[in-house]
């Protein structure tokens, strides 16, 4: 169902001179797009936007447009969710200049749901499109909702390999709602919207113009916790993606790629500046706050023959699960310990580990310090 305001934000995409961020600051200072609409010519050409768009909004214009794109947009099966709806991804309202307006097919649910971009150059070798396939596949299975842009290559392949993993894909557009493109990934772009969503901030029947897609691009990273690169050349539209990403305060991870493979300049050159190297799942989880991760990582249980033997020690001791006392042995009060020695040094296996860090973390037992280094308070 559509915000009240829905034709008011439409009307505000097809003004001339005004913009995304101009919009902003305009329904900032009347308080909705219809506020600004019902101003006063006066009230309109005080409040800093240009005169020729003052006049415009005064003369009604855009308004007819934005009542074809909702005929247009039922049409299409798709739903159109404006700035101020409660449907409206929280995370993508904290970009600098969000879309006033997103097309939606598929479960708008999905886009409020933790989610990571995986970007990369449409013409990958096997290894980049089965190393994005793995990623997404391994990360879907967490509950992460796998977010790329739905172009040949690498973005193919993390929507398969979430989809593989009966997880969740969104597929943001450079084009209409309505204009699957590249046109083979038809059957792919149905498969998204099944199990997940396809949107776009284009009306319908926009075609894939080249500028489209730097603008999509901010939107990928703008709904994602972060970025992950898996292969891309030195001027490819990831890396915009990944600097758009900085910006907005995600995160942004890179697959190591062959130094000899001009599609392995993007990730490398990441890392260089300082992007965090993956080769699994786990290197990209860990990065996310604790309360996120306690989300993604389900609790290890402690098995029947561990609960049966008698337990010894302190109280607190006594309150460990044995994960938890394994990784508490290791660790020291008086010398922080790299998160590799900790894998390393206890004795269960590494996602085991990872779960004990993170409980022991929210149990307050435990502190992370800069550089994934960790001590006891205790």
């Amino acid at each position: 169902m559509s915000d009240e305001n829905t034709q008011f934000w439409l009307g505000l995409t097809k003004l001339e001179g005004l913009g995304v961020r101009g919009a902003h600051r305009l329904v900032e200072h009347f308080g909705s797009p219809q506020a600004a609409y019902m101003a006063s010519l006066t009230e309109l050409e005080s409040c800093g936007i240009p005169a020729r768009v003052a006049q415009s909004i005064f003369a009604q214009a855009g308004l007819k447009e934005a009542a074809r794109d909702l005929e247009a947009s039922a049409k299409a099966a798709c739903q159109v969710v404006a700035y101020s709806s409660d449907d409206y991804p929280p995370r993508l309202k904290q970009i600098p200049d969000p879309p006033l307006v997103l097309y939606v097919r598929g479960d708008v649910k999905v886009l409020s749901r933790y989610a990571l971009a995986i970007v990369g150059t449409r013409r990958p070798t096997a290894y980049g499109g089965q190393v994005a396939q793995r990623l997404a596949h391994d990360l879907a299975q967490r509950q992460l909702v796998i977010v790329s842009g739905l172009a040949r290559g690498i973005d193919s392949a993390a929507h398969r390999g979430a989809l593989e993993a009966a997880g969740k894909t969104v597929a943001v557009l450079g084009s209409g709602i309505d204009v699957i493109y590249p046109r083979e990934n038809k059957r792919l772009a149905e498969q998204v919207t099944e199990c997940g969503a396809l949107i776009s901030e284009f009306p319908p029947g926009t075609s894939p113009a080249p500028e489209n897609f730097p603008i999509r691009n901010r939107t990928i990273s703008g709904l994602a916790l972060g970025v992950v690169v898996v292969e891309a050349a030195e001027y490819s539209g990831s890396l915009i993606t990944a600097r758009l990403a900085l910006e907005q305060n995600r995160e942004v991870f890179a697959v190591p790629g062959n130094i000899t493979s001009a599609q392995s300049f993007g990730p490398n050159h990441l890392i260089k500046q300082g992007a965090k190297l993956v080769d699994e799942w786990m290197d990209v989880i860990e990065e996310f706050p604790a309360e996120i991760r306690m989300q993604l990582l389900p609790p290890v249980e402690a098995s029947d023959e561990a609960a049966a033997q008698p337990q010894t020690g302190s109280l607190f001791e006594q309150s460990l699960t044995p994960d938890q006392k394994a990784v508490f042995d290791v660790l020291r009060a008086d010398q922080p310990l790299f998160v590799d020695a900790v894998l390393t040094s206890a004795s269960i296996p590494q996602p085991r580990v990872m779960t004990a860090l993170l409980e022991l973390e929210m149990a307050g037992v435990i502190r992370q310090l800069p550089g994934k280094n960790f001590i006891r308070k205790l």
